[in-house]
């Protein structure tokens, strides 16, 4: 029985955000629509516009995704979630929302993107300028999406599935499984490399186009990609410090520095104001009715009466006690009892009579600080309505210090340490910090969990590819406070998630739905160990 194929391309397109399919599909039913569409640059622009569309859904990068992430020691699930809580402790069934939903919106993404690689070179009345540009953006999106779908769902041994125009039998046949994650990384290098030679710089955008891919976003994740594939392959990681010093020297991207202090300098990029800074490699782009709705998620659940956070993913003390005791990133990325804050131009005093673990991420705070008198209604940088809180800070996917520190890390699994010192002190100087002379990978661990610590750089799959099974195994601890509504009670160290059993054997991806396996007639195999 073959997979049924999407509606056709130009309901789609007009529809955008309507189509959730509940299958693999990763290429249209075109023949229909192609007399009717892709006959001016309108029209090419809106199939370009709509493979940027689930960036913003809940499914993906407003929460669903994070769910893996989550996996890490870094956090726990912070509310009782019984889907998040198998995820976490490795026991999902594969038909977790939390895991079919992401991996259905992701084929979407890719699928569009196919689209416009198919038909795209084809369209009349287009100028050459907005064909490459489109082309650029559908290769960049084509291999962001095939990357997450990859790294989560692929092995070594077994890849997941894909498919292209560019061969011969794309319109005849079902996706194919790759053999191989490394198959499906190669494929994802080649289309970043390809949207690298077609995007332009990001500066050259007006305000209008900022949030589209470009150079420097390819380059980046194509470093992600080799870094990730290095795991089983060391040679890659040969390619990433050349690719790392065109980000600085052609892409234009650098670090945030020059502010008051080292904490302000950190700080800093998390504010709307820094939203496309030099930092800025890809994020999702928001708004205060759109985009992602991460940094209500992870707000105290109700926002002490204010406004509706949701208090997911709450930190553990041992992401707390992993930083320096000078280190200025611990207080901008975590909340602990005790700390002030401006909550709607009112200073607080930090406290919850609902977190697990006694902690809150911090990092994406700065939109609440606006507004008057503890007003929800008077800050114009949230979504004003809780069910959905949006704000206009973007959120980071990758930024340049992730950049640094992959160059670091590339250079340590080389042997070159002395070398690996100038891009990890780099990161270690923007917080003030003493420079290491030639660091190690026990140096880049630590630099990576501080500097990243809950954002979307995925602690999780860090831990799996160094293979630090038992980090992932240790029991996990908070601060219970003896009264949770005073900031100045005293607390104990005690256990808030007990040791998992993560088993590199069975749980190096995770599993794909059941049903997802049956709709391919079993041409596609569950991920090994599940």
């Amino acid at each position: 029985m073959k997979l049924k194929y999407i509606v056709p391309m130009l309901m789609a397109v007009l529809s955008l955000g309507a189509c959730k399919e509940t299958w693999v599909d990763t290429k249209p039913n075109g023949a229909p629509t192609t007399a009717y569409f892709w006959q001016s640059e309108e029209d090419v622009n809106k199939a370009v516009a709509a493979i940027y569309v689930p960036m913003r859904y809940e499914s993906t990068w407003g929460r669903d995704l994070f769910w893996t992430q989550n996996a890490s020691d870094d956090l726990i699930v912070g509310r009782v979630k019984a889907d998040a809580e198998n995820i976490k402790n490795f026991i999902p069934t594969g038909r977790e929302g939390y895991l079919t939903s992401g991996w259905n919106d992701l084929y979407w993404m890719l699928n569009k993107a196919n689209q416009v690689i198919q038909f795209a070179p084809s369209a009349v009345n287009v100028s050459d300028a907005v064909r490459n540009r489109a082309l650029g953006e559908a290769y960049f999106i084509r291999g962001f999406s095939h990357f997450w779908i990859a790294y989560m769902y692929g092995t070594k041994t077994q890849g997941v599935p894909f498919d292209k125009p560019e061969n011969p039998e794309y319109e005849k046949r079902m996706p194919p499984q790759l053999p191989t994650v490394m198959d499906n990384y190669a494929q994802i290098v080649g289309d970043f490399q390809k949207a690298a030679d077609l995007l332009p710089l990001f500066e050259s955008y007006s305000a209008a186009d900022r949030g589209r891919a470009h150079k420097a976003a390819a380059w980046g994740y194509m470093i992600k990609t080799l870094a990730y594939w290095a795991q089983y392959d060391a040679s890659k990681w040969a390619q990433i410090p050349e690719l790392a010093d065109k980000i600085k020297n052609e892409g234009h991207r650098a670090l945030i520095t020059g502010k008051a202090n080292a904490k302000e300098n950190y700080s800093s990029v998390f504010k709307v104001a820094n939203n496309w800074s030099s930092e800025y490699i890809w994020s999702v782009t928001s708004g205060i009715t759109g985009g992602s709705e991460f940094p209500g998620v992870v707000l105290e659940n109700k926002g002490w009466g204010i406004y509706n956070g949701w208090g997911y993913f709450q930190p553990t003390e041992e992401l707390y006690e992993e930083y320096e005791a000078n280190d200025p990133r611990r207080e901008v990325t975590i909340l602990k009892f005790g700390d002030k804050f401006t909550f709607f131009g009112q200073e607080r005093t930090f406290f919850s009579t609902n977190s697990l673990s006694g902690f809150q991420i911090a990092k994406y705070m700065e939109p609440y600080t606006y507004g008057t008198n503890g007003n929800a209604g008077s800050n114009t940088y949230i979504n004003p309505s809780g069910d959905y809180p949006t704000t206009s800070l973007n959120l980071p996917l990758m930024r340049y210090a992730e950049i640094l520190l992959f160059k670091a890390e590339a250079l340590i699994q080389q042997g070159k340490n002395g070398e690996a010192a100038a891009p990890l002190n780099e990161v270690r100087s923007r917080a003030g910090l003493a420079a290491i002379a030639s660091p190690t990978m026990n140096d880049l661990k630590h630099e990576r969990r501080v500097e990243l610590a809950c954002e979307w750089t995925d602690r999780f799959m860090d831990l799996k590819r160094w293979g630090d099974v038992a980090k992932i195994n240790a029991p996990l601890h908070g601060r219970i406070h003896a009264n949770s509504t005073d900031p100045n009670s005293a607390y104990t160290i005690q256990t808030v998630w007990p040791a998992r059993k993560f088993d590199p054997n069975k749980h190096a991806a995770w599993p794909i739905s059941p049903d997802e396996i049956s709709r391919s007639n079993g041409a596609y195999k569950q991920t090994p160990g599940w």
